[in-house]
């Protein structure tokens, strides 16, 4: 029997694939709804979510102006850990990370969730020094976080190159083990599918295009798909915070860059860890089918594109064959982009905007994929009280007028 004939025997039996129930309904907008989400990304879905699971409030619309997580949910690196050095960051992170923990239980949807460990390095003394505050900075908010010796890292990674001799000398570094990585995919498919059962509208290719204002409220909003009312609005927009919060007639501490990333030909199973350097600035990590992800710092300058510079991408590859020089004859299969909104702490913002029924959930730079379930926790009690979480609190837009900034710049070491 040929492998085609074998291919037609099964998809017979299988009734060719025909009569899958859909994950989300393809819905039309409906004239009026209590709230509406902007932005069909993790962090929007999560807050339908929850809005509706957790606060009652079922007449929900979220929209997205392509298809369902193929904004920066669908361009990132899927990493997650929450060995934050600031309280209010640690504290945040860590309500996300217990809800990855159960994520894949509660949405009945596997998001392939691998806690396989995330490992910071350090190059330098100083580094070692900061590795070694953080570390204590970290369990102090009860959160796992542990220092290594190169010894102990070539244990985890065997590939890594800890040569004295090395340009950037692995001195040591830190790991959590709980970090590591999920299916960014699943992620957001869990979450449209779950808030799809509760009776949340999910409805795609429906870009905002303006806002009806009075009185200092929205009243409606016009979209390609026709205008839409609501009591209450939600902005979860990243990459484009900045622009939809524009048109809405106020403006955001936000930068918008380039964020670039690659992954390999697949190999056997052989890197089980996310490993981090801030110094050569590379991670890395072996998805579930072999590939090697790479990723690097942003594009430093401001951009809209889905698309980076080639220096990214020879400083990463540099780096990675510095660290693993084992890897210097692999080759790359594709390479991607997404968009970061960056504040001037590097933290997010979370809370109400300038305008009355407005809420605005932006800023996550690039650490927006591990706060999904946590970001949408708290931003779904602070829509539906109308009062800002407590873990929520800090990252109010307001903390840029008082003085209250929280600098997560090279959180952990690095920046994602």
């Amino acid at each position: 029997m040929t492998r085609y004939s074998a291919l037609k025997l099964f998809q017979k039996a299988q009734g060719g694939h025909k009569g899958w129930s859909k994950a989300w309904q393809k819905r039309a907008p409906k004239p009026t709804y209590d709230i509406v989400i902007i932005g069909g990304g993790g962090h929007g879905l999560a807050t339908a979510y929850y809005l509706a699971k957790h606060h009652g409030i079922k007449n929900i619309a979220v929209l997205e102006k392509g298809w369902i997580g193929g904004g920066n949910t669908g361009r990132n690196t899927t990493i997650i850990r929450s060995n934050y050095l600031w309280d209010e960051s640690a504290h945040l992170y860590e309500l996300s990370l217990k809800l990855y923990e159960k994520l894949s239980q509660e949405l009945n949807f596997n998001i392939m969730l691998s806690q396989r460990g995330v490992i910071n390095l350090a190059h330098s003394q100083t580094e070692m020094h900061e590795v070694s505050r953080r570390v204590s900075a970290i369990r102090v908010n009860g959160i796992d976080s542990e220092v290594l010796t190169p010894n102990q890292i070539k244990s985890l990674v065997p590939i890594v190159n800890i040569s004295k001799k090395s340009r950037y000398p692995i001195l040591g570094g830190s790991i959590q083990r709980r970090g590591g990585v999920a299916r960014h995919d699943a992620v957001a498919w869990g979450f449209a599918r779950a808030a799809d059962k509760l009776g949340v509208d999910i409805i795609e290719n429906c870009e905002v295009l303006s806002f009806s204002m009075s009185n200092g409220s929205v009243n409606s909003i016009d979209t390609t798909r026709g205008s839409i009312n609501a009591k209450k609005f939600g902005l979860v927009v990243s990459g484009h915070a900045s622009v939809l919060a524009e048109k809405a007639g106020f403006r955001l501490p936000i930068d918008s860059q380039p964020l670039q990333a690659l992954v390999s030909e697949p190999l056997k199973p052989f890197f089980d860890v996310v490993l981090m350097s801030g110094t050569v600035h590379v991670y890395l990590s072996q998805s579930d089918r072999g590939e090697l992800v790479l990723g690097a710092g942003t594009d430093q300058y401001n951009s809209y594109s889905q698309r980076g510079s080639l220096s990214v991408i020879e400083q990463m590859m540099g780096a990675s064959v510095e660290l693993f020089p084992v890897l210097s004859r692999l080759k790359v299969m594709r390479m991607w982009g997404g968009i970061v909104d960056i504040c001037p702490d590097a933290s997010p913002i979370i809370g109400r905007s300038p305008i009355d029924n407005v809420y605005i959930n932006c800023g996550w730079g690039t650490g927006g994929f591990k706060a999904t379930p946590g970001s949408g926790y708290v931003f779904a009690h602070t829509i539906a009280s109308d009062e800002p979480h407590s873990l929520a609190a800090p990252f109010s837009i307001n903390r840029f007028s008082k003085g209250c900034l929280i600098d997560e710049h090279g959180a952990a070491a690095v920046a994602h």
